[in-house]
């Protein structure tokens, strides 16, 4: 299994990704390991998520995500 997931900063930006392990995946992000979520701020949470079959269509999910150019739709389509 994997995921889509939509991640909100203290600073109010959004960042969209997709992992086999979210938990792992999270604390990376939240630990700072990842250079595009440092600039979200200094706390993080996850504000959607979706359990798919396989990463390839996580990734694929992710995609279509980050072409709508707007957090809040993007959120309500993966909590559709």
């Amino acid at each position: 299994m994997a995921w889509v997931y939509i991640l909100r900063g203290s600073l109010g930006r959004h960042y969209i990704g997709s992992a086999v392990d979210l938990d792992a995946r999270f604390r990376q992000h939240s630990r700072g390991q990842t250079a595009t979520t440092k600039r979200l701020g200094d706390t993080l949470e996850i504000v959607a998520k979706k359990e798919v079959t396989t990463l390839g269509e996580a990734r694929e999910i992710e995609r279509l995500l980050k072409r709508k150019k707007n957090p809040k739709l993007a959120i309500y389509h993966l909590q559709r």
